[in-house]
């Protein structure tokens, strides 16, 4: 194949991905837009340079911007989360910066404490399939659930930890819509002599702008994604309570597990730092909440007639703190994954989401939706109501008519989220 046919082929279908997300709507949980600030740090020649090491102490030579930036970006994100906390900016990825968490104080073997997969977590809390699981063999994984409400029940959570007796405890949820007990968890911690590690991916900029229980000046360790909430580069950060914690960390990522750090998506998280640090993050973040009730309020108030019945959309633990919530469809005897696959057919994209009753993560019952995607783009509560108003519409004719009704609907639908959102800038801050 022709190279230069395959450099267009490549950037025709970046084109093509620019069109879907301008002409969609999403809501699928860990997805944001990001401002042409952080994209143009993103693409920027910091990509050329290589860091290998710490700000003022690297292995290589000419590194003194890439050390002001790096300086600059640690500077930031203590000041946004109004912490002394000690930060490290340079992991990849989530599973690198729970992995460094894990390397930095634990032993081979030693017990990990965490929320079960299917109860709304991550793999690499502990999973078998992750490094933290037992597939590897390093560490002894034993997992907490929530009860049958969907809720975190803190008395079973110190039970287990009481017997089993953990050298870590994870806290922390990818889908769970209420507040965290952070303290509640450090108590538990604290009467097994375990490290606390806050996973806080979900919800940093609920806690940035003071609108969920802080895990600062509680944990030992908090760990946080930059690119959800926070509308920066995808990327990841780490923060220690202490010096001496800090240094474990730090020692675990270089020169254990990785060389050069990427300075030019450093620069990028930097960049949304600053915008983070601006009072219309604030006015953004408490729009993220509204239009969150207003899809809670919607699907606790409309009803699906299933063949003559009506039916309706469950909501896990019954509503949302938060930004997110769980959709339960098994009463209209449809998978999340159906639902899931129906949604993007008019432009609305959601991911299908496990819960603690599902046998198989390939075709769970439940879909996971949240807002801060659709709000970056100003989108309000009107608005939200004719977004739900489609899902619910889809859903009901996928159910009960044929295939050809089905179409006409998918069309309809379809085009009215291309017009709902065809003036609105993916672009946050442009």
């Amino acid at each position: 194949m022709n190279n230069n046919k395959t450099i267009h082929k490549i950037f025709k279908t970046i084109k093509e991905e620019e069109k879907r997300q301008t002409e969609g709507v999403e809501l699928i949980a860990s997805e944001n837009y990001v401002s042409k600030n952080v994209l143009k740090a993103t693409w920027s020649i910091l990509t050329n340079k290589y860091a290998e090491g710490y700000s003022w102490k690297r292995y290589y030579g000419g590194c003194n911007n890439i050390d002001e930036i790096e300086s600059l970006a640690i500077e930031l994100a203590q000041k946004l989360f109004k912490t002394d906390y000690k930060v490290n900016v340079q992991p990849h990825s989530w599973s690198s910066a729970n992995m460094w968490v894990y390397f930095s104080v634990l032993k081979p073997w030693d017990t990990i404490m965490w929320l079960e997969l299917v109860s709304w977590w991550h793999l690499t809390h502990g999973a078998k399939p992750s490094f933290s699981g037992e597939k590897f063999w390093i560490f002894n994984s034993v997992s907490y659930w929530t009860d049958e409400n969907g809720l975190l029940d803190y008395d079973a959570i110190e039970e287990l930890a009481l017997d089993i007796k953990p050298q870590m405890i994870v806290a922390g949820a990818s889908a769970y819509a209420r507040e965290i007990d952070f303290k509640r968890f450090k108590k538990i911690a604290d009467k097994v002599g375990a490290y606390l590690l806050v996973d806080m991916a979900h919800i940093a900029w609920l806690v940035a702008t003071w609108q969920h229980c802080s895990p600062f000046w509680i944990a030992d360790f908090i760990t946080t994604t930059t690119h959800k909430t926070l509308r920066g580069p995808r990327w990841w950060m780490i923060f220690s309570k202490t010096e001496e914690l800090a240094k474990k960390v730090n020692s675990a990522i270089f020169p254990w597990i990785q060389g050069g750090p990427l300075e030019h998506i450093i620069a990028a998280k930097a960049v949304c730092f600053a915008e983070a640090l601006d009072d219309s993050f604030i006015y953004y973040q408490k729009q993220v909440i509204k239009n969150a009730k207003k899809f809670e309020e919607i699907f606790k108030e409309k009803k699906i007639n299933v063949k003559g019945k009506e039916k309706s959309i469950k909501i896990v633990t019954n509503w949302t703190d938060n930004h997110l919530l769980l959709l339960d469809f098994t009463e209209l005897w449809i998978s999340g994954k159906e639902v899931s696959e129906l949604l993007e057919k008019i432009n609305i994209t959601t991911n299908m989401n496990t819960v603690p009753w599902d046998t198989t993560p390939f075709n769970p019952s439940w879909i996971r939706i949240w807002t801060p995607a659709i709000t970056s783009r100003w989108i309000k509560e009107d608005w939200i109501e004719k977004i739900a108003n489609s899902m619910i519409s889809i859903i009901e004719s996928y159910i009960n008519n044929n295939e050809n009704i089905l179409e006409e609907n998918i069309n309809i639908h379809r085009n009215k989220m291309i017009n709902l959102v065809k003036d609105l800038t993916i672009y946050p801050n442009s």
